[in-house]
């Protein structure tokens, strides 16, 4: 057999085809910007979602109130179990791979994505542990066996087989950090202009409560992470038997140092009943003399920042418009000299 048949038809880079992977980055592209038009036209509320899980954690406090007054009534779960975490679980346990400090830090790095079903640990777990295998096992039968790439070599089809697995197995905690971080920043955003509108309800006489309800009503559009997050810290305050928990669960499920320091502020003025206004106010200043020093950091770093697109994009575009129309010129110039010599 001819050796050039086995060779691709299109150019190649490292053995790959050029052509090939250019067709697939331009589907990659189309259906991104399809996305891209189908988020951007459809109109959707933010709050309703979100309004729904404020509505099934207030059946679930007000599930356990009525359980616990009443004690010949079974209390009902309030974690979302359903019959394919049950089995997660019992499958796992079986396999001695679960242990309670991995589900505790899992169903924080949920709380802080936003997932409230704590459940979703071991569903987490078990993906971690399916999709190496799984994805290890495609390209394995992809590259070795159906041998689809012929002309890459055994440090190619090694470094694509590993970083499958790679993939496979990181994946879901890179998708639960990059949902953490996104959610992390918009209540960061939000924040101060937050504790402002607490100092006014405090000032207004309105309980702790009802100033969350009003915060998270007020702020729920421009806002909705930190409008859902004070909207259910207002629910745990109405229905938990201590108000500590409910500021600490706010704590738990938000993962900035900022809420830590309300929490902290309000567990105090509960305790040693100091007034509320003043220490919100101190706070509000301090998180806004703290974001205006992110920005100015920001735009102190820009120049920098700059430098790199300014030398490989900008500034050869630059020479070939002032450069251009002189090089033709003298070109012409030199080439009729020839001519007429």
């Amino acid at each position: 057999m001819d050796p050039l048949l086995n060779q691709p038809a299109g150019p190649t880079l490292l053995g790959i085809d050029v052509v090939a992977v250019g067709t697939v980055l331009a589907a990659i592209a189309a259906v991104a910007v399809m996305v891209a038009f189908y988020a951007a036209l459809g109109v959707r509320d933010p709050m309703s979602r979100r309004a729904k899980s404020l509505v099934a954690r207030r059946d679930e406090l007000k599930a356990g109130i009525v359980t616990r007054n009443q004690p010949g009534r079974r209390r009902q779960s309030l974690s979302h179990r359903t019959a394919t975490t049950d089995r997660i679980r019992d499958w796992l346990n079986r396999m001695k791979v679960l242990q309670d400090s991995q589900i505790s830090a899992i169903q924080q790095k949920l709380a802080h994505a936003g997932f409230r079903n704590r459940e979703l640990a071991v569903t987490v777990i078990f993906a971690r542990m399916l999709l190496p295998l799984a994805l290890g096992t495609i390209v394995a039968l992809a590259v070795y066996v159906l041998d689809l790439w012929p002309a890459w070599g055994p440090f190619q089809r090694f470094a694509v087989f590993a970083g499958a697995v790679i993939i496979g197995y990181k994946g879901p905690e890179i998708y639960l950090s990059n949902k953490a971080s996104k959610r992390t920043a918009a209540i960061r955003k939000g924040l101060p202009d937050a504790l402002d509108l607490l100092v006014i309800c405090a000032e207004a006489g309105l309980t702790v409560d009802a100033a969350f309800t009003r915060v998270s009503r007020e702020l729920g559009r421009a806002y909705p992470e930190l409008g859902e997050e004070f909207a259910l810290a207002s629910i745990e305050l109405s229905f938990l038997t201590e108000r500590r928990h409910a500021f600490e669960n706010l704590a738990f499920r938000v993962n900035l140092d900022q809420v830590r320091g309300v929490v902290t502020t309000m567990i105090q003025t509960e305790r040693y009943g100091t007034p509320l206004a003043a220490a919100l106010r101190v706070l509000s200043a301090e998180f806004r003399n703290e974001r205006m020093m992110r920005a100015e950091e920001k735009a102190a770093r820009l120049p920098a920042i700059m430098t790199v697109p300014l030398i490989l994009f900008i500034l050869p575009t630059l020479f070939v418009v002032i450069l251009g129309p002189a090089g033709c010129a003298i070109a012409d110039a030199f080439g009729g000299n020839g001519l007429g010599g």
